[in-house]
């Protein structure tokens, strides 16, 4: 075995409904590979300690920050992006709130906010718990906008799990 393929791994992983093999250098993320080897560059690399929300997308149905999470751990696993939300030319019920309600400025933090939504949507309605302004603003407090666009985005994610 050469020393490069010693700190590879093979895996497969299903991205957006599509089956994916891959063999990865195990120090990938998710967000890296996701970004440098699928061409998906929905997930932004904001501050890469998990701290900001833009790189969020959804693991096995729930929300992930795609920097914190190793690739070689995926094996199986599940991942949804910004760009696998929709349906082909129907917007997913969050980013068509998203779009009605004007709810991004630069547009940065926007696909980890939308994911993020979808998956605490799903994630109350399981639980049970009634999405108030303040739940809401509570369990997305982990994705973060820079330009301020929270005025917009509590009533369209609202609107979305309404």
């Amino acid at each position: 075995m050469d020393r490069l393929a010693a700190h590879e791994t093979d895996l497969t992983v299903t991205v957006n409904g599509e089956e994916r093999r891959l063999t990865v250098d195990n120090r990938t993320s998710l967000l890296d590979l996701l970004r440098e080897h699928l061409d998906l560059t929905g997930a932004k690399k904001g501050c890469d300690h998990g701290q900001c929300g833009a790189c969020t997308v959804l693991l096995d149905g729930r929300r992930a920050n795609a920097c914190l999470v190793l690739a070689v751990t995926l094996d199986g696993s599940e991942v949804v992006t910004i760009e696998g939300l929709a349906d082909g030319d129907d917007l997913h019920p969050v980013q068509a709130a998203f779009v009605d309600r004007d709810a991004f400025q630069c547009g940065y933090c926007t696909p980890g906010q939308i994911c993020s939504a979808v998956g605490m949507i799903e994630e109350a309605r399981t639980e049970g718990v009634e999405l108030t302004d303040d739940e809401i603003r509570e369990r997305m407090s982990g994705n973060l906008c820079r330009c301020g666009a929270y005025m917009n985005i509590v009533p369209a994610i609202a609107d979305a799990a309404g």
